[in-house]
């Protein structure tokens, strides 16, 4: 039986939350966040580079509005909000229209950026020596799990997981989810590079 994603961690037979650090939800260890801004155009996670030997995996979700359309955006909404106004200048009815088109302009711009600042936390995945470290920051707090990478062993479930090709890391008798929110040709990408990377640190051992 799968674990259920972290994003609703439930008990399951063998597994569940407590498999994160002091359960994630009553501890706030230091986060690897912010992390480098995502690149446009490349795959929806990046192996960041490291002086100390040290890997580190950062993934975010997918997005489909760039910086640039997002201006385009909100510049088109304003516009279009403001047409309806010309044939109230001058009038008292002005300022009943003005109000609220600009609070819909401001709460649009809140709520973008606000998706867009929380979607570039994502998953960072630490590896190093004698340490793997999983952070899930897409929910508040994070939930963090820590284990020895020598036992960490890679799993793709093609059926039965919250989505085909289910992608989880199991160790010390834990098993957790990794990006979840990626295709299924990106997850299945993913775990081979995850296992030539384990691979690689347990001969270097």
């Amino acid at each position: 039986m799968l674990c259920p994603p972290v994003r609703k961690p439930k008990p399951c037979k063998g597994f569940g939350p407590e498999f994160f650090e002091n359960s994630g939800t009553r501890s706030n260890p230091p986060l690897p966040f912010p992390a480098p801004a995502p690149k446009l155009g490349t795959m929806p996670y990046e192996w960041l580079p490291s002086d100390d030997g040290t890997r580190r995996l950062h993934l975010w979700p997918h997005r489909s509005l760039t910086p640039r359309g997002f201006v385009t955006f909100i510049s088109a909404t304003a516009l279009l909000l403001a047409l309806p106004l010309l044939a109230t200048l001058g009038q008292a009815a002005l300022w009943f229209i003005l109000a609220p088109a600009s609070l819909v302009i401001w709460g649009t711009w809140v709520a973008i950026t606000r998706n867009t600042r929380d979607g570039a936390k994502g998953e960072v995945l630490t590896l190093s020596h004698d340490r793997l470290t999983l952070v899930h920051g897409l929910k508040s707090p994070p939930l963090t799990w820590q284990t020895n990478p020598y036992w960490v062993r890679v799993h793709i479930h093609p059926t039965g997981g919250p989505v085909p090709d289910y992608l989880t890391l199991s160790g010390e008798g834990r098993e957790v989810e990794l990006g979840a929110f990626l295709t299924a040709e990106e997850r299945r990408t993913l775990a081979e590079e995850l296992r030539s990377h384990l691979a690689t640190l347990r001969q270097t051992h």
